[in-house]
């Protein structure tokens, strides 16, 4: 059963280790945890639906809590102070594409918004509700979840697109197959919500992201339905599955996705390297990156997170042994990288690309721990989100942004972002605790992901503008170093504002065009990505 205000599961719960709280008091304070609003007051704060009545839409004011938000920090600081005031004022669960398009007829015909709703993940603000004074009708995808065709020799299959992950991949498996696309929220969010979002699993590197993966389907928009053929590769015009991709619900309801899958790999390992400085890391992944070696992830990183990152591992004695160990072979605790890289294949690919990996490796004096560590992150890859549970139970802010530029100005960006934030609430007197690691590599450059952690306040409305003055720290210093505004978290409705900065207003009004053309009533999750 997931938590109605944090992430996950209420069966898990990933505790704080003392060591890492103890540090993160040093480092910025103790926190102060605030009194988390019971379900029963947020209940109360639901109003009477406004939406005309249709036997597939529910007006349950539960249902409509759950479908009022996503997992933004905006959504957090709602849900846990119990300040949420606004909701959609119904929630539909179409089982079939006739139902989908009978609900968008029904939405036509009496004006409402529609918000397009797979797993209720997002961070950034896709599931705002839209102040346009018109009902709004959360559309859920989770009852079109049905794989319904496979093509083993084509390496294809197709999904309906409210398939979550567990689902995707197991259904996958029982047929010797893989998508391989794994990001942080696998266990709770749907292909449809990766595809709309240009989503990046951890293993892009050989699986590649999501639109490496997203062969075709069908999105069903207010003008009718569009037909995206898998074809292998085409010549004819512009690709329109690139309009499609990232396009955050504003053209229609995805409701077919066809994607390219994979054969089980023989193996799937993933190794653990320190380096003894940030630039030799950085230097020693690039090389890796442009040399092209069949590799599914690389990850470093800086000597922050590394730091924070053993603390946080809970077991004070084998840390010990491990930073001792490290200084023995030069690098010292405040300055080494941890970097994990992943091998798939044949046993005979992985034994020779680990062949080349460790020459490579050696030119940057590189210090292998073998796949004890690398073992430990794919069993907990996806618990670290359930951390922002504890961190808000013991009175701190936890949230993440991420960017992606070319190979030059990767080391200046990370400085950048990293010294705009720590000093963001310099004027409140309030310290952050900062660290990035590069996680999705390129032979052209990387991405940057970038943790930060703040005290919480009092108050939901101090707490909030906390965030959004960092924030704002991050987007301007990713603006002003050159990069993306988001890799693979999507725009939504927080990093809307800085969407002209990187397509310019010609790109601006092309966008503003396709979206008038497609949804001139704005029906289709108005205020989101422009």
């Amino acid at each position: 059963m997931r938590r109605w205000n944090g992430w996950g599961d209420l069966s898990i719960n990933v505790k704080l280790p003392e060591k890492g709280l103890e540090i993160l008091k040093g480092l910025i304070g103790e926190g102060s945890p605030g009194e988390d609003s019971p379900l029963e007051k947020i209940l109360e704060r639901v109003p009477a639906s406004n939406a005309p009545s249709h036997d597939l839409v529910s007006v349950d004011q539960e249902t409509r809590l759950h479908h009022a938000h996503g997992q933004s920090m905006p959504d957090w600081i709602d849900l846990r102070c119990g300040t949420l005031n606004k909701f959609p004022d119904g929630v539909a669960f179409p089982s079939t594409v006739g139902e989908l398009d009978d609900l968008m007829e029904f939405a036509g015909e009496n004006g409402i918004v529609l918000i397009p709703y797979g797993g209720g993940t997002s961070v950034t603000g896709h599931l705002k509700i839209p102040d346009t004074g018109r009902p709004v009708l959360s559309l859920s995808l989770r009852r079109l979840n049905r794989l319904t065709e496979i093509d083993p020799e084509s390496l294809l299959a197709t999904f309906e697109a409210g398939v979550l992950g567990p689902e995707l991949e197991a259904r996958l498996r029982a047929k010797g197959f893989t998508l391989g696309h794994f990001p942080q929220s696998f266990e709770y969010s749907s292909l449809g919500g990766w595809i709309m979002t240009r989503s990046s699993g951890q293993q892009s590197l050989h699986y590649g992201k999501i639109e490496n993966l997203f062969a075709g389907g069908e999105l069903h928009t207010p003008q009718g339905v569009m037909n995206l053929p898998p074809f292998p590769a085409s010549a004819a015009g512009p690709d329109l599955r690139h309009l499609v991709l990232g396009s955050e619900g504003r053209l229609g309801v995805l409701t077919k996705a066809i994607v390219r899958i994979t054969p089980l790999p023989e193996r799937d390992d993933v190794y653990g390297y320190f380096f003894p400085s940030w630039e030799s890391g950085v230097e020693a992944v690039r090389e890796l990156a442009v040399s092209r070696l069949p590799l599914s992830m690389i990850r470093l990183s800086n000597p922050v997170e590394t730091f924070t990152s053993l603390a946080l591992a809970g077991h004070e004695k084998k840390t010990g042994l491990l930073v001792s160990y490290l200084n023995l072979r030069g690098a010292r605790e405040k300055e080494a990288c941890m970097c994990l890289i992943g091998f798939i294949g044949s046993d005979r690919l992985v034994a020779a690309v680990r062949k080349e990996v460790k020459a490579i490796l050696k030119l940057f004096k590189a210090i292998p721990v073998g796949k004890v560590m690398g073992e430990a992150w794919k069993k907990n890859r996806f618990r670290m989100p359930y951390l922002r549970n504890s961190l808000w139970e013991a009175g701190y802010g936890v949230d993440t942004f991420e960017t992606a530029l070319i190979w030059g100005k990767v080391i200046p960006a990370v400085k950048s972002i990293e010294e705009r934030i720590r000093g963001a609430l310099a004027e409140h007197n309030e310290k952050v605790h900062v660290f990035t690691h590069l996680s999705h590599l390129y032979a052209t450059g990387s991405s940057i992901y970038t943790t930060y952690v703040f005290r919480i306040s009092k108050t939901a409305e101090d707490t909030l503008r906390r965030w959004q003055i960092l924030k704002k720290a991050a987007s301007l210093a990713v603006v002003e170093a050159g990069g993306t505004i988001s890799h693979h978290h999507g725009v939504g409705f927080d990093h809307k504002e800085y969407m002209v900065a990187e397509k310019g207003p010609v790109g601006m009004s092309i966008l503003k065009n396709v979206f008038n053309h497609i949804d001139p009533d704005e029906r289709m999750n108005p205020g989101k990505l422009i």
